[in-house]
């Protein structure tokens, strides 16, 4: 081909088909011929030609054609992203995905990543095609932009002018591919951009059939179908740190001498706190921050710390009119949903903790089970809530989604607030049977039937422990019209807080449970919570808070004339005493509960009140008593079958047995405890026997085993944070290899000895 079209010659042959009576009156010929830059397309039996850079053009265009080839908005300023901007800039290596849709909830920055990342990538010469950005729109209330809008878009970006465009959206999706693939080979792969999609639909006519080429989109719905196959990026909010820079920069750009986030760390890592981390929350607070130069860090933390008002407080609006609001953002999600999941969307906001499984939630649903599935999956699709971990059947939604869920009125036509209340006593019913089914399971003694809800212990304690903070959430915020299941629940929960050593969540649990008892003048619930919440004290060593609330519960059974009750608090009341070494207090106390529970015929809490005996006996010196109390509670558990008990006491005996110097039987005494407790799981006792056994096996000199034994107990403290058995454990394992250590330096010297013949016959 010439450089330019040959004029007369195509003059000549639209002359002739004009004139030549031979040629059907329907078939249009034409004749050009065009420079490498010029493009001439084909489609059906109408021919579209056009030039770009030539001042001649061929078709229904004049002038030459722009292109748009670098059209990317400005690169925002990022912060705390750089490990997604990494995986990102991945994605869109030569070898990386051909399409890849960020997503994520409303507000947690996903154009501000893509930019970022779209323009490392040029920076980094990866597309020499260059770059082309559109705004898809997906979620405005004035309506999305069409596939075919867009693709429209992009061809103009490429140099297609409007009378050059066919007029099928199947001639335009072939003219796009085939200029994008003539540009692949003259100039290399082009980037495009695709923001704020909300369907694959959207994406589908814009995927580029090239290899080379790459195609970033946003969007606030996870968007999969089976003819896109796009690599999803989910974005998170931001970690603390990254948060309050967020803030901090801000007032920095606006104000260089701005120094309230330095004077007001604390103040700012409030802020951000409340603002759930999220980009566009965070963006809002620093408007709300450079707006009022003299507002301090702290009012706006203050203001922003009441729930009911926080998404109030997170809008702003500028000179010029415009607004940014952390709830209008929502509202574009929550407007396309459908009735059904919008409903369930709602309801989540009911539960009172952090996260919510599928039983929950088919619970609040009043649903059947995959009915419920099918609407927490559109929600994940939309971004207002996540599977975290993915797989685990636990969802959770973020903080401001929460509040804003909370807020929403219920649609037209459906249940009003009856139906709220109905939905939270399903949920609350869901947890105080499955939790009560758990219990029995933890009670239970071998031969003891229990429901069969859970096939086993294990499977008791995995729910619990998924569950503990809903079911904690759930007796703090007590249901008002249900006070009696919230005081069941909270019963149902002791034995396993105090098992697993959630001793602070114990400590809430029962003063709730407390209040509601002296609420309903319920003396009998009141008198259990206060056993257990003296129990709890015990364990955060508010040992005098303890006494008294162990007290106080003796005075209500004594009052009531239940027998039973007052064993058991002169029992806990016993082990109180004991830790502020009143130990003549807690012999007295912990006989009178022997007699009691004997009196009763309980031999369970005879036991009990017999093995705590024997530890306030031990520390008086008089183990021959101790041995007496620890054996007699030891021949009860194995009448019981209590295999726990059995374990407890005989670590205990262990201890004694070591004061009386009989190292080899508190050796055994104590490997049968830890055989015990690792058949029931409990990981906290097994550690203390084991330190107990390291114990004994240093007095024996077996120090490699002892080493052992204290390493593996330490292992055990830090699973539960425990700092101080921990510490203890530290300290007899020092001293253990203090003396191997010293045992295999005399060894050495005494081999050194025989060798060197020092000392002579006489020595």
């Amino acid at each position: 081909m010439s450089d330019q079209y040959d004029l007369e010659k195509a003059d000549a042959a639209k002359a002739d088909a004009a004139t030549n009576e031979q040629v059907p009156s329907d078939v249009v010929q034409q004749e050009a011929r065009v420079s490498d830059q010029g493009r001439s397309y084909q489609a059906g039996r109408d021919q579209y030609v056009s030039h770009v850079e030539s001042q001649h053009v061929w078709g229904p265009g004049s002038g030459p054609a722009p292109r748009a080839l670098a059209s990317l908005p400005p690169a925002p300023r990022l912060t705390g992203r750089e490990e997604r901007t990494d995986e990102l800039l991945t994605a869109l290596a030569p070898d990386g995905a051909g399409v890849t849709v960020v997503t994520g909830l409303p507000g947690v920055g996903k154009t501000a990543l893509a930019l970022h990342a779209a323009h490392r990538a040029v920076d980094m010469g990866r597309f020499p095609g260059g770059t082309l950005f559109v705004p898809l729109r997906g979620y405005d209330p004035a309506g999305a932009v069409s596939p075919e809008q867009a693709l429209e878009s992009l061809l103009r970006a490429l140099g297609v002018r409007d009378g050059d465009l066919p007029p099928t959206v199947e001639e335009q999706t072939g003219l796009y591919q085939s200029e994008l693939a003539r540009r692949a080979e003259e100039r290399g792969p082009i980037l495009i951009v695709a923001d704020d999609a909300s369907s694959p639909a959207q994406l589908r006519l814009l995927v580029p059939a090239h290899p080379r080429h790459r195609l970033l989109a946003t969007s606030r719905d996870a968007l999969t179908a089976p003819d896109l196959r796009a690599r999803l990026l989910p974005l998170d909010e931001l970690d603390t740190e990254s948060a309050t820079a967020l803030i901090a920069t801000a007032l920095a750009q606006v104000r260089p001498d701005d120094r309230r986030a330095g004077n007001e760390p604390h103040a700012l890592e409030r802020v951000a706190g409340h603002c759930g981390r999220l980009p566009l929350a965070l963006t809002i607070a620093a408007a709300l921050l450079t707006d009022d130069p003299g507002l301090p860090i702290a009012t706006l933390a203050n203001d922003l710390a009441d729930a009911r008002t926080r998404l109030k407080t997170l809008q702003h609006e500028d000179s010029d009119g415009r607004s940014l609001a952390v709830q209008a953002a929502f509202d574009l999600s929550y407007r396309r949903l459908r009735k059904q999941d919008a409903r369930l969307f709602r309801l989540l906001s009911l539960n009172p903790g952090p996260d919510v499984s599928l039983k929950a939630a088919t619970a609040l649903n009043d649903r059947e089970e995959r009915e419920t599935r099918g609407s927490l999956a559109a929600l994940v699709r939309a971004c207002l809530i996540n599977e975290q971990p993915t797989g685990s059947g636990r969802w959770r939604a973020h903080d401001l989604i929460r509040l804003y869920a909370a807020e929403l009125p219920q649609e037209e036509g459906e249940e009003g607030e009856e139906g709220e209340e109905g939905a939270l006593e399903r949920l609350l019913v869901h947890y105080t049977v499955t939790c009560d089914a758990a219990d029995d399971h933890l009670r239970a003694l071998p031969g003891q039937p229990v429901p069969e809800f859970f096939t086993d212990r294990t499977a008791a304690l995995t729910w619990l422990d998924a569950e503990r903070a809903n079911l904690i959430a759930m007796v703090l915020h007590a249901v008002a019209d249900h006070p009696r299941t919230v005081l069941f629940l909270a019963g149902t929960l002791n034995v396993y807080l105090h098992q697993r050593r959630h001793f602070h969540d114990a400590l809430a649990n029962n003063e709730s449970a407390l209040a509601i008892a002296r609420e309903l003048g319920d003396r009998a619930s009141e008198g259990g919570a206060l056993i257990e919440l003296g129990l709890a004290l015990q364990e955060v060593r508010r040992y005098d808070d303890a006494i008294a609330a162990h007290t106080q519960a003796i005075d209500i059974y004594r009052e009531r004339g239940d027998r039973h009750g007052e064993g058991q608090a002169l029992n806990n009341l016993g082990l109180a005493f004991h830790e502020v070494r009143r130990y003549d207090d807690a012999i007295q106390s912990l006989t009178e509960a022997a007699a009691i529970h004997r009196e009763r015929g309980d031999r369970h809490g005879e036991g009990q009140a017999l093995n705590n005996l024997g530890l306030a006996l031990r520390e008086l010196r008089r183990y021959d008593d101790a041995i007496a109390a620890h054996t007699q509670d030891l021949d009860i558990c194995r009448e019981l079958g209590n295999r726990h008990g059995e374990g407890q006491t005989l670590n205990n005996l262990g201890l004694v047995l070591r004061k009386l110097g009989r190292h080899e039987d508190a050796i055994h005494a104590h490997d049968q405890a830890i055989a015990i407790f690792r058949e029931h799981g409990d990981r906290h006792s097994e550690g203390q026997s084991l330190s107990n056994l390291g114990n004994a096996l240093h007095e024996v000199r077996r120090y490699e085993d002892a080493v052992h034994a204290h390493t593996q107990a330490i292992a055990i403290f830090h699973e539960f944070d425990d700092h101080r058995s921990a510490h203890l454990a530290q300290r007899n394992l020092e001293a253990t290899l203090l003396e191997m250590g010293r045992e295999r330096q005399e060894r050495w010297w005494r081999r050194w000895f025989r060798r060197s013949g020092a000392g002579g016959a006489g020595a």
